[in-house]
C-alpha cells in the first residue's frame, strides 16, 4: 500500500509540475529533486540526479539536483559520452556498478571517479516525435544500485515521460506563439517602412520594397532593421505593432 502511496504522490507531483512550469527547464529541475529524493529513499544512500532533454536544432537541455550532478553533466558534455547520453541516445539503460573498475568509457570513468562518484545508472525517457531525454543517477558509493533500484529508477522514467512529453509540446507550442508574435511585429515595421517611402518618393508600393530591400543589401543588415531606422527617422520612435503580445 505504501509503494501505492508513493507511486500515486510522485504521478500527481510530476502533473503538478507540467500546470505549474512556465519553461520546460523548470518542470526538468523540478522532476530531478523528485528522482534523487525517491532514489535516495530507496537505496539509503544520497543520489544525485541530472536529465538530459535532446531536440533537434536545439542545444541540450539539462538539469541536476545539486553541484554534484551538475559537475558530473559538465564532464559528460566534455567527454561527449556517458550512461545518461548513451541511455537518451540508444534507448537501454546503462549500468555502472563502481567506475574504478568501469572499462567501457574509458577516461571518462576515471574523470568520474576523480570527482568521488562509484556508481551510476543512466535511464531512457522515451519520448513520441524526435526528441530523447535521459535520467542520470550518481552516488558516491559502488555498487549503490540494486536490481530493485534500477527496476525503480526505470519505472520513475516511464512515469515521468507522459509529463514530460507534455512539457516538450507546450514549450514548442510557446516558442512557436513567440516567433509568430515577432514575425507580425516584423511585418508591421516592414510594411509602416514601405509606406513612408511611397509617401516620400511619390513611388508605387514595389517599388518601396525594393528600396528596402536595396538598402538592406548594401548594408549588409536585415531588412526588419533598416525598416525600423526608416520608421525611427520618421517617428524618432520605433513602430509599435497593434498586435495582442
Amino acid at each position: 500500500m505504501t509503494e501505492d502511496i508513493e507511486e500515486s504522490l510522485v504521478r500527481r507531483e510530476l502533473q503538478d509540475l507540467v500546470l505549474e512550469s512556465a519553461q520546460i527547464e523548470e518542470f526538468l529541475d523540478g522532476m530531478v529533486k523528485i528522482a534523487a529524493r525517491e532514489l535516495t529513499g530507496l537505496t539509503g544512500q544520497e543520489i544525485y540526479s541530472a536529465v538530459t532533454l535532446l531536440r533537434p536544432k536545439r542545444t541540450a537541455t539539462v538539469a541536476s539536483s545539486s553541484r554534484e550532478a551538475k559537475n558530473m553533466d559538465e564532464v559528460q558534455y566534455a567527454f561527449n559520452d556517458g550512461p545518461c547520453l548513451r541511455a537518451a541516445r540508444e534507448h537501454y539503460t546503462v549500468v555502472v556498478e563502481d567506475f574504478h573498475t568501469e572499462s567501457r568509457f574509458g577516461e571518462y570513468a576515471r574523470a568520474v571517479e576523480s570527482h568521488g562518484l562509484r556508481s551510476a545508472i543512466g535511464v531512457p525517457i522515451l519520448l513520441e516525435g524526435e526528441a530523447d531525454a535521459g535520467l542520470d543517477l550518481y552516488c558516491k558509493e559502488p555498487n549503490a544500485f540494486s536490481a530493485e533500484a534500477i527496476d525503480a529508477a526505470e519505472q520513475f522514467a516511464r512515469r515521468a515521460s507522459r509529463s514530460l512529453q507534455i512539457a516538450v509540446r507546450v514549450s514548442s507550442l510557446m516558442e512557436s506563439r513567440q516567433h509568430l508574435t515577432a514575425a507580425m511585429e516584423n511585418r508591421t515595421t516592414i510594411d509602416i517602412a514601405v509606406g513612408i517611402i511611397m509617401g516620400q518618393n511619390r513611388c508605387s508600393q514595389e517599388e518601396a520594397v525594393n528600396i528596402l530591400k536595396a538598402a538592406s543589401s548594401a548594408r549588409n543588415v536585415k531588412l526588419h532593421a533598416v525598416a525600423a531606422a526608416v520608421v525611427e527617422q520618421v517617428n524618432q520612435s520605433s513602430a509599435t505593432t497593434h498586435f495582442d503580445a
